[in-house]
């Protein structure tokens, strides 16, 4: 029994955990994809997850378009294209230039401080990804049915955000509280702006 307790006590915030299921529509209740939904603790300090990513670039775009990490996370950016990238930040955020490569750095970007990072390329003025950097291990980007399922989140009181890089007005956040072992589901409403054209060139 003494062996027993320990691995009961240890299971207990798995049983716990809630799962918060959000789905992000436009005015016409069409699926919003590539929306970023993260959930922050209102007390206490949220745990550290996964620290390592990846922003790929495949015939001259960033893939993912949108991305979001946790505030901490060390960030390769590899080039799988045929020629050469020079991607770099101005962003508060993060300001940094990878200068002209192929492959990968040997090294990653680590993003340490929370914000909105938006990605170029110096040589391919149309390439643009968007990275935003939360306080949170609890985050997802929507699919094409516009929906995020958050697994595993401790019971307690959260600010929900939503945010898109085309959204047309700030999304106001959502004050939520999950209990143990609860499922929750939310709905948002998004107006989008058109996105920037893209017009590739044969370099």
């Amino acid at each position: 029994m003494r062996q027993v307790l320990p691995c009961l006590l240890a299971l207990l915030p798995l049983f716990c955990a809630a799962k918060l299921t959000v789905q992000i529509l436009n005015p016409s209740e069409q699926a919003v994809g590539d929306a970023v939904v993260y959930a922050e603790p209102l007390a206490g300090k949220a745990p550290k997850g996964k620290l390592t990513g990846t922003i790929d670039q495949v015939n001259k775009e960033f893939v993912p378009l949108v991305s979001v990490v946790q505030t901490g996370t060390a960030i390769r950016f590899p080039n799988k294209d045929n020629i050469r990238h020079n991607i770099y930040s101005f962003s508060r955020t993060k300001v940094f230039d990878l200068r002209l490569y192929s492959g990968t750095p040997s090294e990653p970007v680590v993003f340490d401080t929370p914000g909105l990072v938006v990605l170029g390329c110096n040589i391919h003025d149309w390439m643009v990804g968007y990275l935003l950097v939360v306080d949170t291990p609890w985050f997802d980007t929507t699919n094409t049915k516009g929906l995020v399922n958050l697994d595993n989140l401790p019971s307690g009181d959260y600010s929900l955000r939503v945010w898109h890089p085309y959204q047309s007005a700030e999304i106001p956040a959502q004050k939520i509280r999950v209990g143990p072992g609860a499922e929750t589901h939310f709905v948002f409403h998004m107006k989008l702006s058109p996105p920037p054209a893209a017009a590739h060139a044969n370099y």
